[in-house]
């Protein structure tokens, strides 16, 4: 089994008084042991308990659970290119947007980093995108999970690269997982086996996750090449089990789905303002979401005002996104 495919033992080790307990710390230290050198270090973080108090949620929230999905590299275009059967379904029932801009430079770590603080590179400071940068590195602008969890809710997040440990800022994140070492990534096939086995024991408000596959495959064989479009396809059925296993967490209706990407790419890399580098697909599906093409401009700026927004949370004055209201229902309607 490679590093890539090895199962997660210990999706969520169990807490007490803000720690891992004996049992817990037991059971990740064997997880990591077991781990070939080559596969280096996993890199998970679980935050100190907090009180969760539901009568403190925002009443005017719009759902009581978010999952963000950035598919890392994909390209609009690609959808219809290559038949990505659950994407195509997830355009048809929920709204969404072809023409959605990412930020240059178009790499993955400073395009994330806009994605989930809201706040373009000169504000929030991210213009690297190496692993050597950021595992010396801190984001210091608030993300969504630092603001969600500050508001009771739930935050998880599950990074298919080792380069995100700057946004898994300590505190912010109830679980969060990411591939060690300096190199290498794991698949959508076992993110998605991960995000299905933590789904059996937390429901987390606001869960994203990271599919890395596409970017691999552009990287190494072409964007729009054949092995490319069998990533895209992978990434697919990645989707598929997400939305099938947050259904099964959360209840038919109990959630929104959005999904998006840090960045497309043409021929082996992608970092300039080209068009085939900055669009990216933005779809919204489910709880409150609304039907048809998206008629206004969509920034990847945009996503994380958004999700603030569906969880009933002011979106901090300084950010540059605003929430993308066209994409969904008013919140009445949304409640019926």
């Amino acid at each position: 089994m490679n590093c890539s495919e090895r199962p997660l033992v210990a999706a969520a080790p169990s807490l007490h008084n803000g720690e891992v307990n004996r049992p817990g710390r037991v059971a990740l230290l064997g997880l990591l042991a077991a781990m070939p050198a080559a596969c280096g270090r996993a890199n998970y973080v679980v935050a100190p308990p907090r009180p969760v108090v539901a009568a403190a949620w925002p009443a005017a929230r719009v759902t009581p659970h978010v999952v963000l999905v950035s598919i890392d590299g994909l390209r609009p275009d690609a959808i219809e290119a290559f038949e990505a059967p659950t994407l195509q379904r997830l355009m048809r029932e929920g709204s969404y947007t072809l023409t959605a801009s990412t930020i240059t430079p178009s790499k993955t770590l400073p395009s994330h980093t806009s994605m989930l603080t809201g706040q373009p590179p000169e504000a929030h400071g991210v213009l690297w995108n190496t692993v050597l940068t950021a595992d010396r590195e801190i984001v210091d602008a608030p993300t969504v999970f630092g603001i969600a969890r500050a508001r009771g809710y739930g935050t998880a997040a599950f990074f298919s690269k080792p380069k995100f440990q700057p946004l898994q800022q300590p505190g912010t994140l109830d679980y969060s997982q990411a591939p060690g070492g300096w190199f290498g990534g794991w698949s959508s096939s076992r993110t998605a086996a991960d995000v299905e086995r933590h789904l059996l024991i937390a429901r987390p408000n606001l869960l994203f996750v990271h599919l890395a596959d596409v970017d691999r495959a552009g990287h190494s064989a072409g964007w729009m090449s054949r092995s490319y479009g069998e990533a895209v396809r992978d990434v697919d059925a990645a989707v598929a089990r997400l939305q099938a296993a947050a259904t099964r967490a959360y209840g038919p209706g109990n959630f929104t789905l959005i999904v998006t990407a840090d960045h497309g790419g043409h021929g082996f890399d992608h970092g300039t303002g080209d068009p085939r580098d900055v669009l990216i697909p933005w779809i919204a599906w489910g709880r409150a979401a609304g039907t048809g093409h998206i008629q206004v401009p969509v920034q990847t700026l945009d996503t994380a005002s958004t999700v603030l927004w569906l969880l009933g949370i002011t979106v901090p004055a300084e950010w540059a996104g605003t929430p993308v209201l066209a994409a969904f229902r008013e919140p009445a309607a949304a409640a019926e």
